[in-house]
């Protein structure tokens, strides 16, 4: 699983989603079922999905979280659209407040980490436990910074006891989350992004395909 070259210069960083791939535990299994097939003599080919939108690469909306909140249709695109800085972090069990500050973020600014989950977890269909993910503090220290946006490269940002309190750190500061992205092939820098999740009535989350496009320096 890579990134794939697009027209103009354009890497998708976007999983894939198949029958039967990873996903959280608990959450509806995945599930891709030709139900017609024009070589069985259907007058058409179709295809069934049957998934969570949390599934692959995926938009959390605040409602995930927060009671009464934002569903993924009223996320303002503009957060989801535009420059990101990929940072990479190959040797963090977790991201935290230090690794954060090390990074100097600013109001506004969309961040994209990868880390060794992209790798290592994107190539069992098992979920893997041990995943990268971001600290409580370094969560705070986000929403501290005023950042427009976040994103991770494996199925949650949140991880452990405090995944929960890790996802509302961000979404009550109007942080977009972006998850389960790939970015084994990507270099660490100045990025446009394209990250365009389903719209989906009142949903609590979406799939989504995340385009990347390297920035002149």
């Amino acid at each position: 699983m890579s990134a794939t070259g697009l027209d103009q210069g354009w890497l998708d960083v976007t999983v894939p989603i198949r029958d039967g791939m990873v996903h959280w535990p608990g959450d509806p299994a995945v599930r891709v079922t030709r139900v017609q097939a024009l070589e069985h003599g259907h007058p058409a080919t179709v295809t069934q999905l049957d998934l969570g939108v949390h599934t692959g690469t995926h938009v959390d909306a605040p409602v995930h979280f927060i009671v009464g909140a934002a569903g993924i249709h009223e996320l303002p695109l503009a957060r989801l659209l535009g420059p990101a800085r990929v940072v990479a972090l190959p040797d963090a069990r977790t991201i935290t407040a230090e690794a954060i500050e090390a990074l100097a973020p600013v109001a506004g600014e969309r961040l994209l980490f990868r880390t060794d989950n992209s790798a290592r977890c994107w190539r069992d269909d098992r979920f893997v436990p041990d995943y990268t993910y971001l600290s409580l503090a370094g969560a705070r220290a986000l929403a501290a910074h005023r950042v427009a946006t976040v994103g991770v490269d494996y199925l949650s940002i949140g991880g452990g006891d405090d995944g929960p309190a890790i996802h509302r750190a961000l979404l009550e500061s109007d942080i977009c989350v972006i998850e389960g992205l790939d970015l084994s092939l990507i270099a660490p820098g100045l990025y446009d992004l394209i990250c365009l999740p389903l719209r989906i009535h009142d949903a609590d989350g979406a799939p989504a395909r995340v385009l990347l496009r390297p920035r002149a320096p």
